[in-house]
């Protein structure tokens, strides 16, 4: 998609106003997307994967994203290869979204690129900005995790269930809470024993 200089101003973190025709049109021509996709038969994977793949920016070859699914503009998400998405995943994407590979995203988890004014009359008027979010390699992500705007999860991390993910997160780290913070090393010592 050629992106627009409204677009463009967004995903740089500036504040635009988000009542504009522009912003509306998208909006409306993504959720229909992700309508299409939310009602396909279960069985019927190749028209999800279809859907998919026409309404974000990239995939990997091999992807599952459970329904129900919404995002917002679909063309600033990238998946690497083998995510996989539980139920009620939400992205509102007005800025980038990169997530690696060998992702897992557990059920009820927000993505959220969008801050609105703090001032109530600037917010009442659409003020609006927005900041990336980048998901590493390897990472899990836990049932009803929200990750706000800016945030970088480094490889190889998990997030616990229920947190608010406010700051970035290292490379093989656990971290659980609202806010979110460091709970321990993730180390081979985390091995699941195999049984004989």
């Amino acid at each position: 998609m050629n992106q627009s200089e409204n677009i463009l101003r967004l995903k740089s973190g500036r504040w635009v106003d988000g009542f504009i025709p522009e912003f509306a049109e998208i909006l409306d021509r993504c959720h229909e997307a992700c309508f299409r996709f939310n009602s396909l038969p279960p069985a019927d994977k190749a028209g999800q994967a279809a859907i998919i793949r026409n309404l974000l920016g990239t995939t990997g070859k091999r992807f599952f994203i459970n329904r129900p699914f919404n995002c917002d503009f679909g063309f600033n998400i990238s998946i690497g290869e083998d995510f996989r998405a539980n139920f009620n995943l939400t992205i509102l994407d007005e800025a980038d979204v990169s997530i690696g590979d060998n992702v897992f995203i557990g059920p009820n988890c927000t993505l959220c690129t969008i801050t609105h004014a703090m001032e109530p009359a600037q917010r009442n008027c659409g003020q609006m900005c927005a900041r990336p979010i980048t998901i590493g390699d390897n990472v899990w992500i836990a049932s009803n995790v929200v990750v706000l705007p800016g945030v970088t999860i480094g490889n190889g991390a998990v997030i616990g269930a229920g947190s608010v993910v406010t700051r970035d997160v290292q490379p093989y780290t656990l971290v659980a809470g609202n806010p979110a913070r460091p709970i321990r090393s993730i180390t081979p010592e985390d091995r699941s024993a195999q049984d004989s």
